[in-house]
């Protein structure tokens, strides 16, 4: 998780719409946005998976937002925070269980040959791999999200 603070010169309602309406124009985005009377303004953002083989390539961050009022009227303190998706965390969390149960099973001796080892050793490098190739593509999605963000709110 990454977070993004900083202060704009509008108030959160006019930041909301103008947010709301860029993101409807561009498509290809599931938007939700909140607005709370006092408070202010909150948004979730994403882009959406139209086949499910899309999971791989773009769906691999999601964006969450808030807008919330200074004491001066016009003010408004941005935070926005980047999180990977449930899905990617599900895939990272199912390789470390297995390449764990393997390390068990290796040194509790239950099934020690050289295939146990060879797959054992397999899955631990792919793990890495992925492990890599995901925080690669978290990054660059953060960097396009800022870069689409700071268009919209003409930073």
């Amino acid at each position: 998780m990454e977070a993004w603070r900083f202060k704009l010169n509008r108030s959160p309602k006019e930041i909301g719409e103008k947010l709301d309406a860029e993101l409807k124009s561009i498509g290809g985005f599931v938007f939700n946005i909140n607005r709370e009377k006092d408070k202010g303004v909150s948004f979730k953002m994403r882009k959406r998976i139209l086949y499910a083989w899309y999971i791989a390539f773009q769906n691999w961050t999601v964006v969450k937002g808030e807008l919330l009022k200074n004491d001066t009227e016009k003010e408004t303190h941005v935070a926005i925070t980047f999180n990977q998706h449930f899905l990617v965390k599900l895939i990272v969390f199912a390789h470390i269980i297995l390449v764990l149960g393997f390390l068990i099973a290796l040194l509790s001796g239950i099934n020690v040959s050289t295939a146990m080892y060879l797959l054992g050793i397999t899955l631990l490098a792919l793990g890495i791999v992925l492990w890599i190739a995901i925080q690669r593509k978290f990054e660059k999605d953060i960097q396009k999200y800022k870069s689409l963000l700071s268009q919209i709110f003409e930073i």
